[in-house]
């Protein structure tokens, strides 16, 4: 795997163990609005809950995608999101999960990611794809990118996929 970044400031890094309280906290603020919601849980039992659900999807994720890499996106040395990216997953690139901290979200480093994930999707002639919930504020970015609805799943999550070829 070799995705060229356009920002020398902007790395992908593979995960290690030391990385697990970071990724799961880039997890957690991905829950954060929807959990604003549940107003008859105390702070502890939202942590818990999200721990639970975090392992959860960590280990399905390195179960079930084999072959992945799971990155640790940094900013300057600093850690700011991760991306976990299968090649070949059914003849495509899935994009498993990218997520950015809240503080580095809509500055442009989720763009310059997937650009470089284009530039190699180009090179190795498959097309991209990523599950996202419609509700999701990225489906916007998605879109802009040139990404395409090709499934839905219980009117929720959206398979979208970039044509290499466009």
């Amino acid at each position: 795997m070799s995705i060229e970044i356009e920002d020398d400031l902007i790395r992908l890094r593979l995960f290690s163990a030391s990385d697990i309280d970071f990724l799961k906290e880039v997890y957690f603020s991905t829950r954060e609005k929807e959990l604003q919601q549940v107003n008859d849980w105390t702070n502890e039992m939202k942590v818990s809950f999200l721990t639970h659900q975090f392992e959860a999807q960590h280990e399905y994720y390195l179960k079930n995608y084999v072959g992945a890499e799971f990155f640790v996106i940094e900013k300057a040395s600093e850690k700011i999101g991760r991306l976990y990216y299968n090649e070949g997953f059914d003849s495509t690139i899935r994009i498993i999960d990218i997520a950015l901290l809240p503080k580095f979200q809509k500055k442009g480093f989720g763009t310059i990611i997937l650009k470089g994930i284009f530039e190699r999707a180009k090179e190795i002639q498959q097309n991209v794809t990523i599950h996202v919930e419609s509700f999701n504020p990225a489906m916007k970015l998605y879109q802009k990118l040139g990404f395409k609805k090709i499934s839905e799943t219980n009117g929720v999550y959206h398979l979208l996929e970039w044509n290499y070829k466009n």
